[in-house]
């Protein structure tokens, strides 16, 4: 049988360690910065990484008050934030930094930091300190911004999507309601788009929607709404116009624009439009009830021959 080692013994291991050289090594080996003061808010340790972060070596940093190494701000006020740690130890409790506080370093450049400050307490309970963990939030900020927009974007053409369409509508209706004007919902539909994209691929059906996106914003103002509500159907929110002719005017653009054939990976391919367009108030005083008859409009469209536009009629 092969020999079997007895277990370790931590002890025996661990014989030429304290264990306060574990633990700063164990600190000094952590991903998050790590500042430590005492009751009387002085800096009594930092781990490598709070060193990096804050500009300040250990030697120069230790016996300093926290805020002259950990000075913080918030980064919409730009107003100075309390001290954390001292909050911390007057509180008895965790604190959690406020979102957007900034780190000023030692060479006066900013750093978007977050995280928390704990009270740190001793064998009898009392508290002797209190521990900052923080880390910087510059990359962790990027990412919550590429997801919020990819929240409300189009992944393929990268227009805003329906959730975001809706957002800005109901905004529309306020202003428009508030200065006495109109606006129109243009719901687009690409004619024979299936017949495309089951003759020549998903490829090529999603290189026609992307050229398709450009070229409907091309033929609005900035000011207006161009989204992809799924599938080969966009929308477009025309804002505070002042007539029915306004809409008009941006729909025979549309349909002339699209008029010709279009190269696409070396086929050339026809698509027309549908356009159903609604018109506030004219036609609904809410978000969902403007889309609606606009998508209503773009059916009637549809059915009367296509490569047209509509405006939406009420029943009787």
């Amino acid at each position: 049988m092969p020999e079997t080692l007895p277990p370790a013994n931590s002890a025996t291991v661990f014989a030429d360690f304290s264990f306060e050289d574990m633990a700063k090594i164990t600190l000094d080996a952590i991903g998050d910065a790590v500042l430590v003061v005492d009751p009387k808010g002085r800096l009594i340790y930092l781990n490598r990484v709070a060193e990096k972060l804050t500009g300040w070596c250990r030697e120069e940093a230790l016996g300093r008050p926290v805020e002259q190494i950990f000075f913080i701000f918030d980064g919409i006020t730009r107003e100075r934030a309390k001290s954390p740690a001292q909050r911390a130890i007057r509180e008895g409790r965790t604190v959690e930094l406020a979102l957007g506080s900034v780190l000023v370093r030692r060479d006066g450049s900013d750093m978007a930091i977050e995280d928390s400050a704990a009270p740190i307490r001793n064998s009898l309970g009392e508290i002797a300190g209190a521990v900052i963990v923080f880390h910087d939030a510059r990359q962790s900020g990027a990412a919550l911004e590429k997801m919020h927009h990819l929240a409300q974007h189009d992944f393929l053409t990268g227009l805003p999507n329906r959730m975001l369409l809706m957002e800005r509508l109901t905004q529309a209706i306020g202003m428009a309601k508030r200065h006495g004007k109109q606006l129109a919902l243009l719901f687009l539909d690409l004619d024979y788009f299936k017949q495309i994209n089951d003759s020549y691929g998903h490829g090529v059906g999603d290189h026609l929607l992307q050229e398709v996106a450009a070229e409907v914003e091309a033929c609005v103002r900035g000011t207006d709404t161009v989204s992809r509500h799924g599938g080969d159907e966009f929308v477009i929110l025309l804002t505070e116009i002042e007539e029915r002719q306004d809409a008009i005017r941006v729909a025979d653009k549309l349909l002339a624009q699209f008029a010709l054939p279009r190269m696409i990976d070396g086929y050339e391919l026809q698509v027309n439009l549908s356009i159903g367009i609604s018109v506030y108030p004219e036609n609904g005083a809410d978000a969902e009830t403007l889309m609606h008859n606009a998508d209503t409009a773009m059916y009637t469209t549809k059915g009367n021959g296509k490569n047209s536009y509509q405006f939406f009629e009420p029943m009787h």
